[in-house]
């Protein structure tokens, strides 16, 4: 017996579709999604299955494309399958294989999606993995949506086995007799979420053997909490932030009347992307002169005179790599660097390195390109010199000196032109105490 009930249920509880809409299911081979493709089947839902080839383990991979490809024709619903070269996307991205399988599965989702006229996109997502999910979440470090896990809709996904454990499915599987393919990775404890699910939770469930459930009534809580928190924060947007044509300005002084100062201007500036991090900094230097400027991957926020205020960056003209005190090695481009920091005041000369008075560093710090009207102070030099004038004496060719990494400080002044020069205003003096160096590891 199918708990039809349940899923219709928990599906006109969430909203996750109208009647009439056809659901495009993500289905791996593994028992989670066997049993969604069983389940709406059984609800006469119209449907689609898609499944993903990310090629990663040969055999069992093509094993699991055909049993879903004769799982398909045995409802008799339309099959859409593709193959990924997925270690390739994630060497060309350098990000990990599973997010690069993440990547790649959303997007062709989607793209089936919008194609083929369904309206959603079912995940077989259940109690177990938002427990993980959340898990995963506190040990890496989370703001308040990182608490309530996986969500049961969000845009086109939605995700109707939430209202099911992993053992309520190896049982409706078992008793219903339905076949299914094994993923051997999920035995493996190389991966985050295996290593809690073997090594973690059953720990966890000696303390609460009710575990799951207790963990579904904890996400639920902090998805109120974040809706309240949203309502709040869109309200106190309307009383503090002035939108005007060129920026969004925020009163300083509003802004350190905040209580929570930190969480609320977090969420504040979000949505310019800005971090925990960078938001910590700006905090901290409320009280400093104006000019400073912080830099998410799309915005810059400065300090003026009695205001924060925060324009958009123009990333067709410029690039930008924002350099936080403890970022120990990063890179930009082609280019990669390291910063050290030192309590013995000494420098050498070396085109590669540069030694600086840690105390005059305003941090973050910004790595981009030449821009029009940059100029700087040449190491000897007590003037300014126009940087397009010292590429044309350092006879740098038109189409390098758009690529030159400048290191820039957080009050918008230039640090160093990498691998070239050094700005004066930056070179130790018999007052350093700490010193910062920076070196140009490869280019």
């Amino acid at each position: 017996m199918l708990p039809i009930n349940r899923l219709q249920n928990f599906i006109a509880q969430h909203r996750l579709f109208n009647a009439g809409n056809k659901i495009l299911l993500a289905v791996s081979g593994g028992k989670d999604s066997v049993l969604m493709a069983y389940l709406f089947k059984a609800f006469r839902i119209d449907i689609g299955i898609a499944h993903c080839n990310f090629n990663l383990r040969v055999d069992e991979a093509q094993r699991d494309e055909y049993f879903v490809k004769m799982l398909a024709n045995s409802l008799d619903v339309p099959f859409y399958v593709t193959h990924f070269d997925t270690k390739k996307y994630a060497a060309e991205n350098k990000i990990s294989t599973q997010m690069a399988a993440r990547d790649l599965r959303y997007n062709w989702f989607e793209e089936i999606r919008s194609t083929a006229g369904y309206d959603y996109i079912a995940l077989a997502q259940h109690q177990n993995d938002a427990l993980e999910t959340m898990l995963i979440n506190l040990v890496r470090g989370t703001g308040i949506s990182g608490l309530h896990g996986i969500l049961p809709k969000r845009g086109r996904l939605i995700r109707p086995l939430l209202f099911l454990n992993r053992e309520e499915i190896n049982q409706l599987v078992d008793d219903n007799k339905f076949d299914f393919v094994e993923d051997s990775s999920n035995l493996s404890s190389d991966y985050v979420r295996n290593k809690l699910r073997l090594n973690v939770i059953p720990h966890l469930r000696d303390i609460n053997p009710n575990l799951e459930n207790t963990f579904n009534d904890n996400i639920k809580r902090f998805a109120e909490i974040e809706t309240f928190l949203k309502l709040q924060v869109k309200q106190i947007a309307e009383e503090i932030v002035v939108e005007k044509a060129d920026a969004a300005y925020i009163s300083l002084s509003k802004i350190r009347s905040l209580n929570p100062q930190k969480l609320l201007l977090f969420e504040l500036l979000k949505r310019y992307g800005f971090t925990e991090s960078v938001i910590e900094e700006i905090i901290n230097s409320l009280d400093k002169q104006s000019g400073i400027k912080f830099f998410s991957t799309s915005h810059q926020a400065t300090i003026n005179r009695e205001d924060l205020v925060i324009s958009k960056l123009d990333f067709e003209i410029y690039s930008h790599k924002i350099i936080h005190l403890n970022d120990a090695v990063f890179d930009y481009n082609n280019y990669q660097f390291e910063l050290a920091f030192s309590e013995e005041v000494k420098f050498e000369r070396i085109e590669q390195k540069i030694f600086v008075d840690k105390a005059v560093l305003q941090f973050p710090l910004v790595l981009r390109t030449w821009q029009n009207g940059d100029k700087f102070m040449p190491l000897g030099m007590n003037g300014f010199k126009k940087l397009s004038d010292f590429f044309i004496d350092e006879k740098v060719p038109l189409h390098l000196k758009t690529s030159i990494p400048i290191l820039v400080n957080g009050n918008g002044e230039i640090i160093w032109i990498t691998g070239m020069r050094q700005d004066n205003r930056y070179k130790l003096t018999n007052s350093t105490k700490k010193v910062a160096i920076f070196e140009l590891k490869n280019y």
